[in-house]
């Protein structure tokens, strides 16, 4: 099931990067969720999740390199998770936006 499971995800982002053709996802486009996410880091808040804005290290460096803390996340709630669920907005200092579906395993970047 597991196996499945990881297939699925990698064929919606295979389908995904088709389909942008360079592997980002237009705002139009994400889960209506993510973009209520999008005001409200654009807003500066106020977010519904205590780890909202913290650091995130890209420690599997599956982004482009940064100085440490140059990265922020923020949680896409799940509708029906009971915890935070697995898919976050990635908020770079520069103003870059990746979506991850997956919990960090990919990437997708925003385009406005």
């Amino acid at each position: 099931m597991r196996a499945i499971r990881s297939l699925l995800l990698l064929l919606a982002f295979v389908a995904g990067v088709a389909a942008a053709g360079d592997g980002s996802v237009a705002t139009a486009d994400l889960p209506p969720e993510a973009r209520d996410t999008l005001r409200l880091i654009a807003a500066g808040g106020p977010f519904p999740y205590k780890r909202d804005g913290v650091v995130f290290g890209n420690r599997e460096k599956r982004l482009p390199l940064k100085p440490r803390a140059y990265y922020r996340e923020y949680t896409v709630p799940t509708p029906g998770a009971k915890d935070r669920g697995a898919r976050r907005i990635i908020a770079g200092d520069a103003g870059e936006r990746y979506y991850t579906g997956d919990h960090y395993r990919t990437f997708r970047r925003i385009r406005e």
